[in-house]
Order: C-alpha cells, then structure tokens, then sequence
C-alpha cells in the first residue's frame, strides 16, 4: 500500500475583507464550506484589512470589526489548530510581494477588471491609485502561499485570472517560482441575492437586503417578511430563477439552511403561499445563526484568546511567505538581506 501520511496536503487560502459584518451570503456562499476542508487540505483564512482602505474606513470600526470577523471565523467551525487564521497586514510580506507584481502586470489588464469600474462609479470623490492596482495585491495575497486552489466566486472569477497570468509572465521570465493557483468554485449556495433586490448579490452596502450574522433573530424575522418575492397572480413557491427571482432566492436559502430540495420544499408549501414560506425560512436562518452568534459573542469576550489565534497565525503565515518572497527577491535581482 503506498503511505500517503507523509504526502504533503495541497493549500488553499481565502480571505474576506472586513469592511462590513459578515452576512449570509458570505457563510452560505464560503465560510461554511471551508470548516470542513481543513483534513483535506492546509488551508489560510485571513481578514483582508489592506484591501479595505482603497476606501475610506473609520480607523475604531476597522480594528473593531477585524476582531469581530476572526471571533465569527471561529464560531463558524474553523479551528485555529487546524487553520492557520490570521490579519493581512500583520504579515508584511503580503504589501512587499504586492509591489513587485505591479511591476509584472500591465495597465491594460488593470483598466479591464469590472470591480476597479464599479468601485471607481460608487466613489468618484475617491479614485485612487490602490483600488486600480489592488489585483496586484490579491495576487500576492494568494502567491505568497503558493496555494493549489483558491475558492472563489464566480464575481472573483476575473481576479484569478489576472493572478495566472501574472504566474505566467513572471515564471516564463525567471523559471519556476509561482504554482499556477485554480479557482475553486463551489456549487451549493455560491450565490445568495439580496432579499429587497433578487436579482443582485447579497451585500453588506444593500443592508435592507441583507441578513447579518450578528443580527438580532426579531431584525431577521422582519427582513423575511420584507423580502421581495414576484409579482405573479398564482403566489406558488415554485423554482424558477428566471421567471421568479425572489421565490427562488429564498428557496435557494431554505435549501442551504435546512437540506432540503426544491422538490421537497415546493411539496413542503404546496398551497400555502408566500405568506406562510416567507417567514418559515427567516425563522429557519435564525437557528442556523444562533449558535454563531452566541459563541461569537462569547469568543470576543476572551481579548487574550483572539489575539493568541491571530499572533500564531501571522507567524505562521509570515514563515510561508517569507520563502516565496526570498526567491522572488532573489529572482528579480535584489540583495539578499
């Protein structure tokens, strides 16, 4: 039989920028998939605090809600012994190798990334250098591990890209020094829409349409029956994206939270109505977050606990990164310190 406990585990990494509170979109659509991955793979979660400031943010709400999102990473399942959680800007090679991978990607290809277009239209008082060139720090971000996959939305699709092609540039120039990192997409309850406009994303600037982790259970109970459901006549719970958008969200979030299909949730409400389905899934998402919320709240008490898990966490992710960095440095001609 061949010994594989020695075989080293393939790496993936993520990170969510903690410029607003982590909302269902963000569990259902990531952060519960990733509890789960750490046997199968060694895995790197972090709160993407340098990549916040390409907008202005209020210095005590981001220091407190980078607490705030480990403590939630952690009530959502990722054990810091088995992870390695840490704060972006706590590792210092993450800027170093952002630098030098400006200079290995082209203008051309920064002007075309959709989310440079869309910030750039939602804060034209604040177009700055950082928010055009940040692809070159998520592509440090993720090379610096020289992860295998890196889960991904089908919105960060185009970040990956980007990535590879610098992977591609810079290894054909200097050799093999980058691992060319796949998108890593998952299926189930990847994309979670607002709850006031179906047929865009879950997001935290949308807060009327959008459910908080943190969220008190009678604020959820209300967003529920708040949500945009379709202006048909028939008011069937039924599941059709295209005809009925705000139906089939719920639908899509009553299956995450409770397992059930589409089938049998249709049959579950056969003849009820919007009425009755509406706050069934509220309630249903407010058990499922229960328990985070609470162990979150209890995580934040303990200050001294939350930061032994991000300091561990940075020197361990500083190790990694530090030998990718060397050889980069190396590669491009610098002087080794």
């Amino acid at each position: 039989m061949e010994n594989t406990e020695n075989t080293p585990k393939k790496v993936m990494l993520s990170g969510i920028q903690p410029s607003g509170d982590l909302h269902l979109g963000n569990y259902l659509g990531a952060i519960r998939n990733w509890a789960g991955r750490a046997d199968q793979f060694d895995c790197f979660y972090f709160m993407a605090d340098m990549h916040t400031i390409t907008v202005r943010q209020n210095p005590a709400d981001l220091r407190r809600r980078t607490l705030e999102q480990l403590a939630q990473y952690i009530a959502c399942g990722l054990d810091p012994e088995k992870n390695t959680l840490f704060v972006q800007s706590h590792v210092h090679q993450h800027a170093e190798l952002g630098w030098v991978l400006n200079c290995y990607t082209m203008f051309g290809e920064l002007s075309r990334m959709t989310q440079f277009k869309d910030k750039a239209d939602r804060h034209k008082e604040n177009v700055n250098g950082g928010l055009f060139t940040y692809p070159c720090l998520m592509a440090a971000d993720i090379l610096l591990y020289q992860p295998d996959f890196v889960p991904v939305g089908e919105d960060q699709k185009q970040h990956v890209e980007l990535t590879r092609n610098i992977v591609q540039r810079f290894n054909g120039i200097y050799g093999d020094v980058f691992k060319m990192p796949e998108p890593f997409i998952p299926k189930a309850g990847a994309r979670v829409m607002g709850l006031s406009a179906p047929e865009s994303k879950m997001s935290k600037s949308v807060p009327e349409g959008c459910v908080f982790l943190m969220e008190q259970p009678e604020d959820i109970r209300r967003k529920f029956k708040r949500a945009v459901t379709d202006s048909d006549t028939e008011h069937c719970v039924r599941y059709d994206p295209e005809k009925k958008p705000g139906v089939s969200n719920l639908m899509t979030i009553y299956s995450a939270v409770t397992g059930k299909s589409y089938e049998e949730i249709e049959s579950e409400f056969d003849g009820q109505g919007y009425g009755a389905f509406k706050p069934a899934v509220g309630d249903a998402v407010i058990e499922t977050l229960r328990p985070i919320r609470e162990e979150t709240q209890r995580l934040l008490k303990d200050k001294a606990y939350l930061e032994d898990v991000y300091r561990t966490g940075a020197q361990r992710a500083s190790a990694v990164a530090e030998k990718t960095l060397r050889k980069v440095y190396k590669k491009v001609g610098f002087l080794q310190r």
